[in-house]
């Protein structure tokens, strides 16, 4: 997806990635068990015979062909793991990304009335920045404000002047447990990749955790406009986000279906903001999502 006749080459060199340390780590790994299996395949014969020396009461030639198979065997396979959780770890950081913005923004039927998004968690920009592409293509007035804890502010706004777009951009400081605007303010706000990290500090699977991503999700809907879109794209803990719209009486209710990320399940969850004329029950949600997909 993306620009017509841009590859991910192009998609890396302008947004770079956040964390090497990862699938590099995860590489060397799967490099050093690739090539323990390869010598246990090329001198098997040895080290069997190094197996019955060392423990002769314990390995007879059988049960030594047996031990350094099995072992050889097993060192093969997490070598094909750890190979495939690097290849996982770098395509996520920034080519999924990209894929998943995209997606985000086809969620956002009509553009041509969006004046303000808020992107949360908007780090390099790669969201930040396929939405303000949309609305350059639509050529629409509008702005995506991109908010970050972190002071990332020059590298996002360089990032967006990469792609052509930094009239359509502004970035801001904030935390998105206490987002720095009013309510009602945007007419769409997204957020991918981003509210699972919130709470971490209290660790991932404690009640305090879970309280404050529910607080992201209930200022992302305070600041959405009544009859605005909200799009979030995250790993893990969607169905509690799910849950939380429901109580906040949100409409159209969507879960996309389940995408690998990061070695994890993530789905993108759109709703819509219920009219001021019209508040919906308890039993008025309309949902279509894929619930077996999500757990």
């Amino acid at each position: 997806m993306g620009k017509a006749g841009r590859d991910w080459t192009q998609i890396y060199a302008i947004y770079g990635m956040e964390d090497w340390h990862t699938p590099i780590f995860l590489l060397i790994h799967a490099i050093v068990f690739s090539a323990s299996s390869l010598v246990f395949l090329l001198y098997f014969n040895w080290i069997c015979y190094t197996f019955e020396s060392i423990l002769p009461s314990v390995f007879s030639t059988s049960i030594a062909r047996f031990a350094a198979g099995f072992t050889g065997s097993v060192t093969a396979l997490s070598a094909v793991c750890l190979f495939y959780a690097a290849g996982n770890m770098f395509y996520s950081s920034v080519a999924l990304r990209w894929d998943m913005a995209q997606r985000m923004v086809s969620a956002v039927h009509d553009w041509s009335t969006v004046k303000t998004v808020l992107d949360v968690g908007c780090g390099r920009g790669i969201l930040l920045n396929a939405v303000a592409m949309q609305l350059k293509k639509e050529g629409s007035s509008g702005r995506v404000v991109g908010l970050d804890r972190k002071n990332t502010t020059l590298s996002t706004l360089r990032t967006a002047g990469m792609e052509g777009v930094q009239e359509y951009v502004t970035c801001r400081e904030g935390d998105a447990r206490r987002l720095p605007f009013p309510d009602n303010y945007f007419d769409v706000v997204v957020s991918a990749g981003f509210v699972h990290k919130v709470g971490k500090e209290f660790g991932p699977k404690t009640a305090a955790a879970s309280a404050e991503r529910m607080r992201v999700v209930g200022e992302v809907v305070r600041v959405l406009k009544e009859g605005g879109v909200g799009v979030v794209w995250d790993m893990v803990h969607v169905p509690e986000y799910v849950l939380r719209l429901q109580e906040l009486k949100m409409e159209e209710i969507r879960v996309s279906e389940r995408v690998t990320a990061f070695m994890v399940s993530s789905h993108i969850v759109s709703f819509r903001k219920p009219s001021h004329q019209h508040v919906m029950g308890p039993t008025e949600v309309r949902l279509d999502w894929r619930f077996h997909n999500i757990c």
